[in-house]
């Protein structure tokens, strides 16, 4: 979503309009969900925080300021509230309407989509194996392509700190990567 169209959902939705919100969820509830099941670790947790996210940012949309991006300052909120239930030892319920069903018929270009989703899924499958600091430092700057900068906002860490985590999710992942690919084809 370009800028400027975010800005005029989100300003319409300041101004009292809810319905531009929708917009906002289609566009970010993917990485939402993968910043809490990067936390917690389970899925159908992920998705309650997720979803308890949004309802959050809903909510204080009135003090999002465009002093950031609006998806920083979105996981922020569902990093923090993750980390919140984490430490609480229990999940407030909230229902999620939209699940993704992708299906492909096996024409040319899309063996191809699949091939690339497939490639997608066993590098997510070896994210999902390291340890939860590194998986959500790597799922943040690869797959999202979040700053350093922008991985401080939603977590609080260090520069330093991030870049340690990202070296050592980088080394875990790669012997991941090896052990999966190794299981996938057989010598």
């Amino acid at each position: 979503m370009d800028n400027t169209r975010e800005r005029g959902y989100i300003e319409a939705i300041q101004n009292g309009d809810p319905a531009p919100y929708a917009f906002i969820v289609e566009e970010y509830q993917h990485m939402a969900y993968t910043i809490a099941l990067r936390i917690l670790g389970n899925a159908e947790d992920a998705e309650d925080v997720a979803q308890e996210g949004f309802i959050r940012a809903y909510q204080k949309i009135n003090q999002f300021q465009f002093r950031s991006k609006f998806s920083t300052w979105l996981y922020t909120i569902v990093y923090r509230t993750a980390i919140s239930k984490l430490k609480e030892g229990r999940l407030n319920i909230f229902s999620i309407s939209d699940e993704v069903n992708e299906h492909y018929t096996l024409d040319s270009p899309q063996l191809e989509q699949l091939e690339v989703k497939e490639e997608q899924q066993f590098v997510k499958q070896a994210i999902l194996r390291l340890p939860k600091p590194e998986a959500l430092v790597i799922t943040l700057f690869y797959l999202n392509e979040n700053s350093l900068k922008e991985i401080q906002e939603i977590t609080g860490l260090s520069s330093a700190l991030i870049k340690i985590r990202l070296f050592r999710g980088r080394k875990k992942l790669e012997r991941e990567l090896r052990g999966l690919n190794e299981n996938q084809n057989p010598g």
